[in-house]
């Protein structure tokens, strides 16, 4: 019984940790992109194949943007308890919100490929 529970309340934080992550405004982007391309895809009518596409690529996304927010808050924590600037963690912050624009470019490129050809 301890062990059903115990797996029972890791859904619980996964869950409040995703809906922590859309309390910030990159998620919030990132989410409002998602219910336009999936309406697209509804009017457009994509196959089974395509969608898989689409959904792989929102998550892909989405799960980018849950790294880079733990670590910036990671990186918020450190800076406040070693009471340093915020340029001791710039470089941190930076490198992850680098990989998220680096996986979002990609899923627009393959956005358009899968809308447009």
């Amino acid at each position: 019984m301890k062990q059903i529970k115990k797996i029972t309340m890791g859904f619980v934080y996964a869950g409040r940790g995703l809906i922590g992550g859309f309390s910030g405004r990159n998620m919030k982007i990132h989410g409002l992109a998602a219910i336009l391309v999936v309406t697209l895809g509804f009017v457009v009518k994509l196959s089974v194949e395509r969608w898989a596409i689409v959904l792989i690529l929102i998550a892909i996304v989405w799960a980018a943007e849950l790294f880079n927010s733990s670590i910036e808050e990671i990186s918020n924590t450190v800076r406040d308890v070693n009471k340093l600037d915020y340029g001791a963690t710039r470089k941190t912050r930076d490198l992850a919100a680098g990989a998220v624009l680096t996986i979002a470019i990609a899923a627009a490129v393959i956005a358009v490929l899968v809308f447009v050809i």
